[in-house]
Order: C-alpha cells, then structure tokens, then sequence
C-alpha cells in the first residue's frame, strides 16, 4: 500500500468522523450502553474495518495482536499513574481538599468498568502508520480533542473555562494512548491507558 493512499485513507477517516460524530452528538443522546456497545462500534469501527479490507491489511496492523503485551500493560500503568496523580490535583483544586467520594452515577462499579473498555476499544489512529511519530502524535491528538468539542458543548454544556480545560486534558491524553502504541505497537497500551485516564477522573472529580 502507498504512503499516499495510506494518508488519504486516515485524512478521510478523520474527516468523517469529526463530522459524523459531531451531528451525532448534536442530535442525538442515548443511554450510555447504547452507545458505547453499539453507536460506536458501528461509527467509529466500522470504516476502520472497512479500509482494512480496501487496503489488504490485517488486523495487526492496527495493533491487535498478542506482540509485546506485557510492555504495553508496563507503558499503560506507569502512564496511567500520571493521569491519577493529575485526577488528585484536579480533585483537591476542585474542592479545596481530598474528596474521594466515587462518583460513578447509577450504574454497578462493574457495569460502569466494562462501558470504560468498550469505549476504549472504540479508540484508533490510523495516522500513525503513515506519519513520523511526533507529527502523528500532535496530528492525530488534535483531531482527537476536536472530536470531543460535540460532547462538551451539547452534552455536558461546559462554559468556556471548563471546556478548554477539558480539551486540553483530552489532548493530554491523546498524545499519552499515542506514546505508549508508538512504543508498543499493540493497540492494547492505548485501550488499558484510556481506562486508567477515564477512572480517576471518574471517581476524583
């Protein structure tokens, strides 16, 4: 496969999900289950396996394999460590103090976990094959917050502080899942990271 048709392929991905999923979420708000075991997987995986067969490529290529799991749950916890240190800032600037009441609303704790890797597993960026590892990581963690602004602004309604605050933590994030396949190449890195970025957030905030 050409580089070129490569990048033209992820330009295109990006591009309709950042459209798609922003009409989704203008218009549309459904149960979380709903959305993360079904919306997604057909938004967001679907194209991505779709491409997979235009381009010939196999699932490994985009790092579901069994290849270098235990570095990517290594690269994942000592990353993932960060991100609860960064949630216990949050925490204490928040509330002037430690509050570690969970705050998981109405679902079981286990429930509530299994919809964090659901999500995670909905979380690709093909950019990656085709670009220079710090130009992907800054490309594809843009267009990684850009696909936020939708939920934080018709969802969660946030003012402008807050907003940006959550973007660049979203950034954040994105350049870290980034970092940890670039060095694994095993998409697991960035679906266990994601998990550990969403729970302190969950039960600090």
């Amino acid at each position: 496969m050409k580089k070129e048709t490569a990048l033209k392929n992820a330009t295109i991905l990006a591009a309709y999900l950042l459209v798609v999923w922003g009409f989704y979420r203008f218009l549309f708000k459904l149960p979380d289950e709903i959305e993360e075991l079904f919306i997604k997987p057909v938004v967001w995986l679907l194209p991505v396996l779709i491409l997979l067969r235009k381009e010939k490529q196999g699932l490994a290529s985009l790092g579901i394999t069994g290849k270098n799991l235990f570095p990517a749950v290594y690269f994942a916890l000592g990353l993932g460590a960060f991100f609860v240190i960064e949630a216990v800032i949050i925490n204490f600037v928040k509330y002037g103090g430690l509050n570690f009441a969970a705050n998981i609303g109405d679902k079981p704790l286990l429930a509530s976990l299994g919809l964090s890797f659901a999500t995670a597993f909905s979380v690709r960026r093909p950019l990656f094959l085709v670009l220079h590892e710090c130009l992907a990581n800054l490309v594809t963690s843009f267009v990684w917050a850009l696909i936020h602004v939708p939920v934080a602004i018709f969802i969660w309604k946030l003012e402008v502080a807050p907003a940006i605050i959550y973007l660049f933590l979203t950034t954040l994030f994105g350049v870290g899942s980034a970092f940890v396949f670039a060095r694994t190449k095993n998409v697991f890195s960035s679906v266990f990271l994601h998990v550990l970025w969403v729970w302190p957030l969950i039960l600090f905030r």
